[in-house]
């Protein structure tokens, strides 16, 4: 705003020798700073500095000159820096940022990223071949990177990941096994593993969480499974032991009746005495690996067999999961404490799944009543008083 002699009240306005306007302004520190562009109009730049000084008055300006750090540098702190992160996140995380975020936008300081910018980054990806789920992922990550340089660090005003639909993720619908095909399962396993199949299935398990369990975890007695700890495998320095996924994580979990005979054989035959014996182990009686697993006891093989190509290992949980989310009166909260989780997002999806298949069993009943009201009669129709003989009198 210029004041009555033509000098401005905030900032000024010159003009370049390109025939463009520059603006300048003091910020609330003293220091003259320079807008990041100059502008064709000298409306332009008067509208620029008008809103910087409304920016200083609500005290949302924010210093440019701190979002100058570059993406890459400022994500690789903030992986660093999360709190409470573990170890194979922090590797995912890595993962994911130096494969699909820093070889395309690593190098741009934080403060010239925009909406545009994220959206043609996007669209790279998938022309590239990369699925939407891991785009999705991807974006989700960027997201949570900027949102704690705009609300914790200050560094940034506004979060340019606001693409419509980017962060979600449509993944293929994961098999689900009937009962006869798990018990079914189990017995094409060697015989040390039957027992795992049957535990991580009834009892919604993961693998870090039913590999890390022990023989004080088991009580056979009650017939539950306490889930306390869970192994994680890190690239470079092995199996970590160490809490669940979530609290949530921490859970004791009933199994079905039926599988407790296979897995007081199992104890009896493979699990030493001392309560701190790991319930499932290899041959060697090491530790069970996950990338391992799957040719130890001829997964492919064995899952065809029973007519489940495809299926994986977590799919297992999947099939639990499911199973628990038919029971007769499991509400969302009974759900959510197998599962291990503190969120109702994943049992949600399970509910409405299950709500689904009764909407199905109701329509496919609705159809058969349907049929048989159009199913002639074979009774023959009752006379009305007067025709013929008197009709009985009511009692």
């Amino acid at each position: 705003m210029a004041n009555k002699d033509g000098h401005r009240r905030f900032g000024s306005i010159r003009k370049r020798e390109s025939g463009r306007y520059q603006a300048r302004y003091p910020g609330p520190d003293g220091k003259i700073r320079s807008a990041p562009e100059t502008f064709a109009r000298k409306a332009e730049a008067e509208r620029y500095l008008s809103l910087i000084e409304a920016q200083m008055a609500r005290g949302e300006w924010i210093d440019p000159d701190r979002g100058k750090i570059r993406l890459q540098d400022y994500a690789e702190r903030w992986i660093t820096e999360r709190p409470n992160l573990r170890p194979r996140t922090v590797h995912l995380y890595r993962w994911t940022l130096g494969k699909h975020i820093t070889p395309y936008v690593g190098g741009v300081p934080l403060n010239r990223l925009d909406t545009p910018m994220v959206r043609e980054w996007r669209a790279r990806l998938l022309a590239e071949g990369v699925s939407l789920t891991m785009a999705a992922k991807a974006y989700r990550l960027l997201r949570a990177i900027l949102m704690t340089a705009v609300k914790e660090d200050e560094l940034i005003r506004v979060n340019p990941c606001r693409v419509v639909g980017a962060d979600q993720e449509k993944p293929a619908e994961r098999p689900v096994l009937a009962v006869p095909q798990i018990f079914a399962l189990a017995e094409r396993m060697p015989e040390r593993f039957r027992a795992l199949i049957l535990v991580t299935t009834f009892g919604c398990l993961r693998w870090g969480e039913v590999v890390a369990l022990q023989r004080c975890d088991i009580d056979m007695t009650a017939g539950t499974v306490r889930v306390r700890q869970a192994f994680v495998e890190h690239r470079g320095t092995g199996l970590i032991l160490g809490p669940p996924k979530s609290r949530a994580g921490v859970r004791t979990v009933a199994l079905p009746k039926s599988a407790l005979p296979v897995l007081k054989q199992h104890m009896a035959n493979y699990v030493g005495e001392a309560s701190e014996a790991f319930v499932f182990t290899g041959e060697s009686g090491r530790n069970l690996w996950r990338g391992n697993f799957n040719k130890l006891v001829k997964w492919s093989e064995a899952v065809a067999a029973v007519a489940a190509s495809g299926l994986h290992f977590h799919d297992l949980r999947h099939t639990g999961n499911t199973l628990a989310s038919r029971a007769p009166g499991a509400s969302l909260r009974d759900i959510m404490a197998r599962m291990g989780h503190d969120s109702p997002r994943a049992a949600l999806i399970y509910q409405h799944a299950n709500r689904e298949a009764d909407q199905g069993i109701a329509d496919a009943i609705d159809k058969a009543v349907k049929a048989a009201r159009r199913k002639p009669s074979k009774r023959k129709p009752r006379q009305a008083p007067g025709d013929g003989e008197p009709a009985a009198e009511a009692s």
